[in-house]
């Protein structure tokens, strides 16, 4: 087979240039090979079994880094990625992977990754949901850029370069939904802040913020409500809330199933439900009516008044905690002594660690963990299985189809 120029390839600097094969894929969609002299190399834009010249862009005594400058000997699943800024753009860095092909790959990087850091195996029926590939991102920070003279009256939206401050604009986002490419095009032009967070929620609606925004404007144009599984709810351009509604369905039912499962089972019970980094009180209105109690522990303020509006319905049938507090310091001062079903949501920082802690010395018997970073999911896991627990279901979510991002949920059980 022929070989291939990546379209992210760039003039060579007076840097080394070797031929590598790669053997795997490792977390954050890298390929990895060895050099020679036997240090490992993490190359950008490589598939596993590809035989790739590689420019060497950093190096360490033990380990290196490369770009993918060449494709010698492609892989099957080699595609041509479809967005011109391939390569450019920070984001969107497994477009030449085959959209078919990229929960496969993602699967075999997290049942290695959870061996080596968790040592021990996911479930044999670990599975990864997976919705449309393209168009599905329903929410973006944008950046504006500054034509060629440096004006801003013809300039437009864009995303930052790979390892760069600097802007690349761009025409259609092909992983963006269609409202929001739209609204970059038309309904953003009398918009000229640096940075803007905009929101499409899947009604054809576009919310967006910036800082510094008045409130007069942001109460009109930054709120929104989105529906997600018959229930509605309430956010805004400025908070977290998930960015791919399309699949979203997936997870709410897979936590719903294990939320009725535990209760079912004996594992937990319906006298209080504990949703901690409940941003908006997502899960928690999702979920309010199957328990006596709902507390959701949130430290943005921002997230607070939505928590309050979300949770109205189950007010008078559900005694309700809607709480701004870290969940750590949260948990530390709350003692938990009743078989309670706790729900967390953490960043991608993980658990930390006085929180871990409070889980374990308390009485919760059933701990459903939501991650978006799979690595310090599997860091966690160890830390509770280590203090008794054992994972009864492990499924994953490709929330991001183009990226190596997989968002995980985990259900443990003390044993």
């Amino acid at each position: 087979m022929r070989s291939r120029k990546p379209a992210f390839a760039q003039t060579a600097e007076a840097r080394t240039s070797v031929e590598l094969r790669i053997e795997k894929m490792v977390q954050g969609g890298d390929g990895m090979a060895r050099l020679p002299d036997g240090r490992v190399c993490f190359v950008q834009g490589a598939l596993p079994g590809e035989l790739c010249k590689v420019l060497l862009t950093f190096q360490k005594k033990d380990f290196t880094r490369g770009r993918a400058v060449e494709i010698v000997e492609p892989s099957p699943d080699r595609v041509t990625p479809r967005c011109p800024l391939f390569g450019k753009c920070g984001g969107c860095s497994l477009q030449h992977l085959s959209s078919e092909k990229q929960t496969s790959y993602l699967e075999r990087v997290e049942r290695e990754n959870f061996r080596r850091l968790a040592h021990a195996d996911l479930p044999d029926d670990f599975k990864i949901h997976v919705g449309s590939p393209w168009g599905y991102r329903n929410r973006a920070r944008v950046v504006l850029c500054e034509n060629s003279s440096g004006s801003l009256a013809q300039a437009r939206y864009g995303f930052r370069l790979q390892e760069s401050n600097k802007v690349v604009a761009f025409e259609n986002c092909p992983v963006l939904t269609p409202a929001l490419n739209e609204f970059l095009k038309s309904g953003a032009n009398g918009l000229r802040e640096r940075e803007l967070n905009i929101f499409d929620n899947g009604d054809g609606h576009v919310s967006y913020y910036y800082r510094g925004m008045p409130e007069e404007e942001f109460k009109k144009n930054s709120v929104s409500v989105t529906t997600v599984c018959n229930r509605k709810i309430q956010s805004d351009a400025s908070v977290f809330f998930q960015s791919n509604l399309g699949l979203l369905p997936s997870l709410v039912e897979s936590v719903r199933k294990a939320v009725e499962e535990g209760i079912a089972n004996g594992d937990a019970s319906d006298a209080w439900l504990i949703d901690l980094f409940s941003g908006v009180g997502f899960f928690a209105s999702l979920l309010c009516d199957k328990f006596k109690r709902v507390t959701t522990v949130e430290r943005d303020e921002g997230c607070l008044k939505h928590a309050e509006a979300n949770l109205l319905p189950c007010r008078g049938k559900t005694l309700l905690e809607n709480i701004s507090a870290p969940a750590e310091e949260w948990l530390t001062q709350n003692v938990v002594d009743v078989p309670a079903t706790l729900i967390v949501d953490p960043p991608r920082t993980g658990l930390p660690p006085e929180a871990l802690e409070a889980i374990v010395k308390s009485s919760v018997n059933r701990l459903i963990y939501v991650s978006c970073d799979p690595v310090t999911l599997a860091r966690d896991y160890a830390k509770f299985a280590s203090a008794g627990f054992s994972l009864k279901k492990a499924e994953g979510f490709a929330f991001y189809p183009q990226t190596p991002h997989l968002e995980m949920m985990f259900v443990l059980n003390r044993r």
